[in-house]
């Protein structure tokens, strides 16, 4: 995977939560790849500074994060909610919460990530204003408005009844804690 030649590279470690951590800007980063034949000299792997920090094994609410730098992918809410195209077991819905696509729970907690400075480029601003989605209207979509909506967005990966299952989750999540 591209984290394993960005730690080799110098760019980051791999931090216990298995993401790719940058000493300057944490885990808020995009990898790429530039092949060339231009000869470049190489860069020290990078250390990892995660040290004896547990925050994201211990804020992980799926216990996704086995162990340090194991993740089981079956219980992560952004496998979840992104990739695991089946009904969700039940044993994982409350602790979805109001996670409709993903969750960044192990990256908001890194103290690392305490670092990172705002975007400014406005291609990495949120798609919609409010950072959500109305459930409702996720609910009441048809194809049309799914894609409509969607266009553009790294969100098509899931497809609308995988979408509308989450939704689902969440809104029951959502009722449960008003009551």
């Amino acid at each position: 995977m591209e984290k394993d030649v960005a730690a080799r590279a110098g760019v980051g470690w791999i931090g216990k939560n298995t993401c790719t951590i940058h000493p300057h800007i944490g885990s808020w980063l995009l990898l790429g790849e530039i092949i060339t034949t231009v000869s470049l000299p190489p860069d020290e792997p990078a250390v990892d500074r995660c040290g004896t920090c547990r925050r994201c094994l211990d804020a992980c609410p799926t216990g996704a994060i086995t162990a340090p730098y194991q993740l089981d992918a079956r219980r992560c809410i952004s496998y979840l909610t992104i990739e695991h195209p089946a009904p969700i077991a039940e044993e994982f819905h409350a602790k979805i919460g109001e996670w409709l696509y993903g969750c960044d729970i192990c990256q908001d907690v890194c103290p690392w990530n305490h670092k990172a400075v705002a975007a400014t480029d406005p291609a990495f601003y949120p798609r919609f204003p409010t950072g959500t989605l109305d459930l409702r209207e996720v609910l009441s979509w048809q194809q049309t408005a799914y894609s409509t909506t969607l266009r553009g967005s790294a969100m098509k990966r899931v497809k609308l009844p995988v979408l509308q299952r989450n939704a689902q989750i969440v809104q029951r999540n959502l009722t449960a804690t008003q009551k």
